[in-house]
């Protein structure tokens, strides 16, 4: 599924659970955007500070990867939760994380309506990178992957049964690149 636009589901959001306080003048107080496909491990984020100019900068940046094969129902439930963070900060004006005016907004959301469930974790999958090398014990033949080459591992199983667990560079791994049969 492609990146659907996030600026009208935050605006629907923004009416539904915010009372449209996120918007001033009718553009939101927070930038709401795609990730350039680095964010791998979490849905989203929510960022507050200053630029080096001191410029204030507020910005939701909800991951790519994560997000993009997963029913829009993912989409909304993070994007509501960093929603809930920008309105905590720049609305009630409170420094919290995941604190009691963040429950008592996720729980209010919802009990609202039943499209999607905010929670203070997902659940989602995570896109697994395939490994690009076996490392490959010249002693007894163990393959095992590695996303990135490491100087001087040594097979573990064959370190403890023949140098009595000290590593021993016989046991060093040798390292082949995968072979993609797609």
């Amino acid at each position: 599924m492609p990146l659907i636009p996030l600026l009208p589901i935050f605006h629907r959001l923004n009416r539904e659970h915010f009372a449209s306080s996120l918007v001033k003048e009718s553009k939101p107080i927070v930038s709401v955007k795609w990730s350039d496909g680095r964010l791998r491990n979490t849905a989203g984020f929510y960022r507050h500070g200053r630029k080096r100019g001191g410029e204030r900068v507020c910005e939701i940046v909800l991951s790519s990867r994560v997000l993009e094969n997963l029913p829009q129902s993912a989409v909304e439930s993070t994007l509501c939760h960093e929603m809930i963070h920008a309105w905590i900060d720049l609305v009630l004006k409170i420094p919290e994380s995941h604190g009691p005016n963040f429950h008592a907004r996720m729980k209010s959301i919802n009990a609202s309506q039943s499209q999607f469930q905010v929670s203070v974790r997902h659940q989602f999958p995570l896109p697994v990178k395939p490994p690009r090398w076996w490392g490959i014990c010249p002693s007894c033949g163990l393959r095992l992957p590695y996303k990135r080459l490491a100087k001087g591992v040594a097979c573990k199983r064959c370190c403890d049964t023949l140098y009595g667990g000290k590593w021993h560079s016989n046991c060093v791994l040798i390292y082949e690149p995968v072979i993609n049969e797609t």
